[in-house]
């Protein structure tokens, strides 16, 4: 039974040994023998003591051979000790050095060390993990120090922990890497931050504005970038504080304003367009990359760690769009080009992220690489995407140039209005004249039939000014109503009959359901199969106008979504196809010389958007007739 027990110990202990990863050797201090007890710390087989000195390194041999000395000497009982074991057991090529360590114990018989246990954990993995840690963190350092622009971060308590040259340079600081000042400053007690900064939320901020700190006596003209750093569990780590100084801009600016009185108001407003495109792009994602000369690589990375592209040197220049600049053409001799920091502002290929198709603009920052020996290792740096900023500025150019075209339309637009308007009022007056003079009963209808349809016509043409006034003011309610669509539909078929008065164009109708109860702005529906038919009936003379609606299912977004699609079909002109994409634009009509103001097809394609849905047109072309159609999700 006590053999049983002692041996489940045994097996305990070796199970444990197993599980923690440990290695146990012993040197047997009779016969100075080494062997393992446990793992494959030594050699796999009993070695003599002093061939076991051998294979730990030379620089910490006496170290390790006094730890012994003293633990058989009866000096100490236990020791720790740290070295370094060469697991080359061969003895052939390099030696394989791991860092171990170790706790040792002497065991003791009659009062005398008769055995040394040594408990070893083999550290090698670790020390290469703080190694790298140290040299990311050097690397951080070196971006954060060689920035292009001012930088610091303080605590979530709003205390100063560090701040690049940039910055110490802008802010006056007393020393080369502290000030008393601004360490002894609560960042949510200075102004600007102290009105626009919350202490409980810390919330992105940007602003360019004259910063005056009398205590370090800056008076500069900065564009100030705050934002909040959050770990993965969305604690605030950090608050970032950007700055660049654009004091000597600013001044070079009023100079030119001084100087140029008539450009004064155009570069005001270039300048103030470009300051917010600025401001909105503050926060835009970098990426890092280096470059390898050694390892002849160009590694793009995501964070400061993880390759996400790798390229050869002799690939280096494929990735730029203009192979012809002098910076691309430099990139040939990378040797010579990386000597120095540089500035790069061009296309390169999307090859760089995959994210795109499309050639991608980038600012890119270079910083050298040296060893300690002063030769050449590389380069590092950032790059980022400014394609948002080029597209802002293009989009600049055409602003200019709609809104130059959106005065030439207003203009047209209010002498169009005003002949729209007399045209009606012209008919109303002049046949209400003649009214009064005439007998026969037929020809008294035939003339209130006339003056109705041109108080139609006239009402349509100022709710279609209403509704564009609405439009301008961004307003466009929907009023959802439970309607029996099928039984309204036929109310409003009858109410526009009358207005296909062509002695040769039928007015069709298309009705497939009896009964269709449904939430839907009918008053807005009926707008825009109104506008339908009306245009139909300006440009059919022979034929048919068919109106229409049923029941259709679509995909959007990946769900299916069930809604109404109402058409109105004729033979009539039919329209070009180059006319078709802008047939929906506000003021925009086919033919100037038939009556309208360009208003109701704008209006149904508001409607549309306002609904989440859709509208168009189906035209082969001059004399095919043409469909339009809408869809609005239920």
């Amino acid at each position: 039974m006590k053999m049983n027990i002692m041996f489940d110990e045994q097996q305990a202990m070796m199970m444990a040994l197993d599980i923690c990863g440990n290695h146990v050797m012993c040197l047997d201090l009779k016969d100075n023998i080494v062997y393992d007890l446990h793992g494959k710390a030594a050699f796999g087989d009993k070695v003599g003591i002093e061939e076991c000195y051998t294979y730990v390194h030379p620089d910490d041999r006496e170290r390790f051979r006094t730890y012994i000395e003293r633990l058989r000497d009866g000096l100490d009982k236990v020791t720790d000790f740290h070295y370094r074991w060469n697991y080359n057991y061969s003895g052939q090529g390099e030696p394989e050095w791991h860092d171990m360590y170790g706790r040792a114990m002497a065991e003791y018989e009659d009062g005398k060390p008769v055995n040394i246990i040594v408990t070893l954990t083999d550290e090698t993995d670790v020390k290469r993990k703080e190694r790298e840690v140290e040299h990311l963190s050097e690397r951080y350092k070196s971006i954060f120090e060689n920035s292009i622009i001012g930088m610091s971060f303080y605590s979530p308590e709003g205390w100063l922990l560090d701040a690049n040259r940039i910055m110490r340079k802008i802010c006056h600081f007393d020393s080369e890497t502290t000030d008393d000042f601004f360490s002894n400053t609560n960042l949510f007690d200075v102004m600007p931050f102290n009105e626009v900064l919350d202490r409980d939320h810390v919330e992105d901020y940007w602003a360019c504005s004259l910063s005056i700190v009398p205590e370090r006596e800056m008076r500069v003209y900065l564009e100030i970038s705050v934002h909040p750093i959050y770990d993965e569990n969305g604690k605030l780590m950090y608050i970032s504080v950007t700055a660049n100084d654009v004091t000597e801009e600013r001044n070079m600016y009023l100079n030119v304003m001084e100087n140029d009185a008539r450009m004064k108001k155009i570069n005001e407003a270039i300048k103030n367009y470009e300051a917010e495109l600025r401001y909105m792009l503050e926060a835009s994602k970098m990426q890092s990359w280096r470059i390898s000369l050694e390892r002849d690589t160009l590694e793009f990375y995501s964070g400061l760690n993880t390759v996400v592209r790798s390229f050869n040197l002799k690939q280096m220049q494929k990735i730029f769009v203009d192979q012809e600049g002098d910076f691309v053409k430099a990139l040939s001799n990378p040797s010579e080009a990386l000597k120095k920091p540089l500035i790069y502002v061009g296309q390169m290929h999307p090859m760089v992220t995959q994210s795109s198709t499309e050639n991608q603009w980038v600012q890119i920052n270079c910083i050298p690489e040296y060893d300690k020996q002063g030769k050449l290792l590389g380069a590092f740096g950032v790059w980022r995407n400014i394609n948002d900023l080029m597209r802002k500025q293009d989009q600049l150019r055409n602003e200019t140039r709609r809104a130059h075209e959106s005065g030439q339309l207003k203009t047209l637009f209010l002498a169009n209005m005003t002949h729209e308007i007399r045209t009606p009022i012209n008919a109303i007056v002049g046949f209400s004249e003649v009214l009064s003079s005439l007998t026969a009963e037929d020809e008294k209808k035939e003339i209130i039939k006339i003056i109705k349809n041109n108080c139609d016509m006239l009402l349509r043409l100022i709710n279609d000014i209403l509704t564009v006034s609405s439009l301008e003011t961004g307003q466009m309610d929907i009023k959802l109503v439970e309607v029996d669509f099928a039984k309204a539909f036929n109310v409003l078929f009858e109410s526009l009959r009358p207005r296909v008065q062509e002695p040769g164009v039928e007015f069709v109708k298309d009705n497939p359901y009896a009964t269709l109860p449904i939430k839907v702005d009918f008053e807005r529906v009926s707008q825009v199969i109104t506008n339908f038919v009306t245009n139909a009936v300006k440009y059919t003379h022979q034929g048919y106008i068919k109106l229409g609606y049923r029941m259709e299912t679509r995909t959007i977004e990946g769900k299916q979504r069930e809604g109404l699609y109402a058409y109105c079909e004729d033979t009539g002109d039919g329209i070009l196809p180059e006319a078709q994409p802008k047939i929906f634009e506000r003021f925009y009509k086919v033919n100037d010389f038939v009556q309208g103001t360009g208003l109701g097809l704008s209006i149904c394609k508001a409607f549309t958007d306002a609904s989440h849905g859709d509208i168009g047109v189906i035209s082969e072309g001059k004399g095919k007739g043409s469909v339009f159609w809408m869809w609005i999700p239920l």
